[in-house]
Order: C-alpha cells, then sequence, then structure tokens
C-alpha cells in the first residue's frame, strides 16, 4: 500500500470518528428531550432534503447552519432556517467585526461537518452559536447531526432546553428593534 492511499485512509477514518463524536454528542444533549431522528440516504443538498422529507413526512422546517469566520480568527456558527440569510450587520454588531461564510475546506477542518451537512451543535466551548429568532416562529426543526444520512427533529420549544446544555455561547441575533422594544 503506498504512503498517499494509507494516509488519505487514516484521514478517512479520523473524519468518520469526528462525525460519530458529533453525532454522540447531538444524541447526549437530545435526551430526555422530545426528538425523532430519521435515517435515510446521505443528504449534503437542499434537493435531497426536499425528496427525503416528502417521503418521511417530516413536520419541521429545514434549518440551515452557516459556518462564519472572522479576520481575526474567531469562528461563529448561525443558525437559521432554509430561507434564512446572513445578517452581516447584525453578527457585526455583536462580533465588532464583519464575518464571512468560511469555505467548505477550512470549515470541515475546524468542525469535523462536512460540507452541506454543517451541524449546528458542536462539542465545542469555543464557536460561539447565533441563533436567527426568525427559526422560533416555526412549530419544529431538522438538523443533520453530524453524519449526513441521520437527521433530526426537535419542537422549537424544547430548543431553549438544548441551548441551555451547551457550553458555548449562545447569541439571539434581534436587530437593534427588535432587541430596543424587548428591552422596553
Amino acid at each position: 500500500m503506498s504512503q498517499d492511499h494509507s494516509t488519505t485512509l487514516a484521514t478517512a477514518s479520523a473524519d468518520i470518528e469526528r462525525l460519530h463524536q458529533i453525532h454522540a454528542f447531538n444524541l447526549q444533549l437530545l435526551a430526555e428531550l422530545p426528538h425523532r431522528q430519521y435515517r435515510h440516504e446521505p443528504i449534503l443538498d437542499y434537493a435531497t432534503d426536499e425528496r427525503v422529507k416528502a417521503r418521511l413526512g417530516w413536520l419541521g422546517v429545514f434549518s440551515k447552519t452557516l459556518f462564519l469566520r472572522f479576520k481575526d480568527g474567531r469562528f461563529a456558527l448561525l443558525l437559521t432556517h432554509k430561507e434564512g440569510r446572513l445578517d452581516a450587520k447584525a453578527v457585526r454588531d455583536h462580533f465588532g467585526a464583519k464575518p464571512s461564510i468560511c469555505g467548505p475546506d477550512q470549515m470541515q477542518q475546524e468542525t469535523g461537518c462536512l460540507p452541506g451537512a454543517v451541524c449546528p451543535f458542536l462539542p465545542r466551548a469555543d464557536i460561539p452559536l447565533l441563533l436567527d429568532p426568525a427559526l422560533l416562529t416555526h412549530a419544529s426543526f431538522t438538523w443533520t447531526p453530524g453524519l449526513p444520512e441521520l437527521t433530526m427533529e426537535l419542537a422549537t420549544d424544547a430548543l431553549p432546553a438544548l441551548l441551555d446544555r451547551l457550553e458555548c455561547q449562545i447569541i439571539y441575533l434581534y436587530d437593534k428593534a427588535v432587541t430596543e422594544s424587548i428591552e422596553s
């Protein structure tokens, strides 16, 4: 066996192990919370998501997780719904720096997730989770818990209990007008 081939196999094995660790972490977070787990063909894009949702009858809205980076080396995850967009101004207001969406190679290196299947709940206390409050307007949502052949579904009203179990910083991305109306 050539050196390159054995190195590739070792790397692939380590990558699969990281995906299994992310999945185990998600199962731990969901312990005693009402949720569903679905097994299906790997999902790495919304077209496959739509086909699987129709076949399995998911009720939850698809979530979207973006892995963000900042010029100073910080990272963050943004959890939103399928149609949600990065509000760079709101993120900049919280972080003091403009975010950009991290490229797939760096995202995979940092998180262990596969492109198209970024898990919002990682066993990393050093990566803040930004939450788009628009996700909270849906009854339930789905996400990939590391392994792209699995999907988790959680009622949105159970999300605060899950978030309380995370060690990372949680930031709700209300814009300033919403924040001011909540605080007054």
